[in-house]
């Protein structure tokens, strides 16, 4: 695999801040809302990281899977924004957008743990395909993670209504 270029360090510094910043939201106020100011820096350093990726893309030539990840990112957070900000989805708003911005989790997970296991340690990384059985474990555990988040955001929301 090469090196990280200094655009791709950027990259994932951003999409580090963005995993944090989201994980101390939700573990704060139990959903993502752009009012509070860590989902803002979730959200807005999400869209940079998936931005980004596609600039990753362009300057490689060569478009894999974590680009459609980064597509399915900047759609996730479209809808996300338009269930916070308007009545097109009416009732189910939050809930539009708990599973849109929790979404956008697991689609900054995927790649993240396939390019750190694919690159670390950096004499022999720990998996040398996509198709290794213990990165696959990987996207089920993070699926898994994907849908129990959900239903207890929406559980809370119920209970907010």
């Amino acid at each position: 695999m090469p090196e990280i270029s200094l655009f791709g360090w950027f990259h994932t510094i951003i999409g580090i801040t963005a995993l944090l910043s989201g994980v101390y939201s939700l573990a704060k106020y139990k959903v993502i809302m752009a009012r509070n100011m860590s989902a803002k820096i979730y959200l807005i350093c999400t869209f940079i990281a998936a931005a980004t990726a596609l600039g990753i893309y362009h300057a490689t030539g060569s478009f894999n899977p974590a680009h459609g990840l980064a597509i399915l990112t900047l759609l996730a957070l479209l809808v996300g924004r338009t269930a916070e900000t308007t009545k097109l989805f009416r009732g189910l708003s939050p809930y539009v957008q708990a599973t849109a911005y929790s979404a956008t989790f697991l689609f900054h997970m995927i790649p993240a743990i396939t390019d750190g296991l694919m690159r670390l340690p950096v004499d022999g990384p720990v998996v040398t395909n996509n198709e290794d059985p213990f990165l696959r474990s990987f996207y089920l555990a993070f699926f898994i993670m994907y849908v129990i988040g959900l239903g207890l955001q929406v559980l809370w929301l119920r209970k907010q209504n």
